[in-house]
């Protein structure tokens, strides 16, 4: 092979390892939209849920420091 055939097949596949880097960026960005997607909606779950846990009452049953032991104690 010549000089001028040789860099033409380095130049090709330079450019192929271009295209499947550009690829794995675009599928990489992709999932990370995703995944901050998920992650927003999460908080917001997370935030509800804490809300609810300070609007709830106090339960009439007791814990379990101030339960008595069994009887067999």
């Amino acid at each position: 092979m010549e000089i001028q055939q040789i860099l033409e097949q380095r130049i090709i596949e330079l450019e192929m390892k271009i295209a499947f880097q550009e690829k794995n960026v675009d599928d990489l960005n992709q999932s990370l939209v995703e995944q901050q997607l998920i992650i927003e909606k999460m908080q917001l779950q997370i935030r509800y849920l804490a809300s609810k846990l300070k609007d709830m009452q106090p339960s009439n049953i007791a814990s379990q420091a101030e339960e008595t032991p069994p009887p067999h104690y």
